[in-house]
């Protein structure tokens, strides 16, 4: 059953959603926490912990970079943003979610701020160039119903939770993934990972990521459908027990996870002609099997 079927019409459109994010990061540039419209019970969190409204981000930001990647749900009153935030000397990518109330005021934010100097894995040659195709709107002879968008993108989780070679997504021929700024496919130049140098669905069909344990707390609060974009959050658990394993090929490789710990992440899924096209994600190293607030407060 949609539970969106029978609700009544959101009253704030695409403009008015992007007008409450401008006036929330204009009002974080500045540090001025009051400056945004509350509503009565906001549920505010940064790095997957709870704060207090000007806790975090809010005491230390200097200024926003130029990356501006947007996008809104309309039915449910979600809008979203992809940038970097400026804390003294170091430049960071961060994801902010906030959930807007019909009377135009903010109840929900959920903040990710990728600070290099504290990340269990350092990505260098970050770009954060400013994407066409995510902006893009999809012809509606290509658009996906939404409940379709969002077996594409759970399935490209359960992909990777499986990652024995088998895929139960779709994925377009030229699909790109961009990872904490830096391209991780079809990218041999990127030295961390080796597999970086596939394709998107090459790299899962040699099972190349055996080492992610489990992706647990799905969630997919916000669906853009008229540019095709899901927006969804959630934890990659690492057990750290797995020393080497087989690729599909037969070749053996060692794991280049050793200890235990867990990814938090948002993603953001690109779904054009029912295959994902594009993938935009930020993460950050959590204690392992970290709970969520937002499970708790039953987001």
């Amino acid at each position: 059953m949609d539970p969106l079927k029978n609700a009544a019409p959101y009253p704030l459109d695409r403009a008015a959603l992007y007008a409450i994010l401008d006036d929330y990061l204009d009002a974080l540039k500045v540090r001025d926490h009051a400056r945004p419209r509350w509503a009565a019970r906001v549920r505010n969190t940064e790095n997957n912990v709870a704060l207090m409204i000007g806790d975090g981000l809010w005491g230390t930001i200097t200024a926003l970079g130029s990356y501006d990647l947007r996008f809104a749900d309309t039915k449910t009153g979600q809008v979203g943003y992809f940038g970097t935030a400026i804390e003294t000397v170091e430049e960071s990518g961060f994801t902010i979610r906030l959930k807007v109330e019909r009377d135009g005021t903010i109840s929900e934010v959920e903040t990710l701020v990728v600070r290099q100097s504290d990340s269990g894995i350092k990505f260098e040659g970050q770009r954060y160039d400013h994407k066409p195709i995510l902006n893009a709107i999809v012809p509606p002879e290509e658009r996906s119903a939404r409940a379709r968008m969002l077996d594409l993108s759970n399935g490209y989780f359960a992909t990777l939770q499986l990652n024995d070679g088998t895929i139960l997504t779709k994925f377009a021929p030229d699909c790109q993934r961009v990872e904490n700024g830096v391209q991780t496919t079809n990218n041999p130049n990127f030295p961390i990972v080796p597999v970086c140098a596939l394709g998107c669905e090459e790299q899962f069909r040699m099972g190349n990521y055996r080492y992610d344990d489990r992706l647990r707390g799905r969630r997919f609060p916000l669906v853009d459908e008229e540019r095709g974009l899901v927006l969804a959050a959630g934890f990659i658990d690492h057990a750290g027990t797995l020393t080497e394993y087989r690729l599909t090929d037969g070749r053996l490789v060692k794991s280049p996870i050793n200890r235990p710990h867990s990814f938090y992440l948002f993603e953001l899924f690109k779904i054009r002609g029912g295959q994902i096209e594009q993938i935009e994600a930020n993460f950050i190293t959590v204690p392992y099997n970290m709970p969520s607030p937002w499970d708790a407060w039953g987001e």
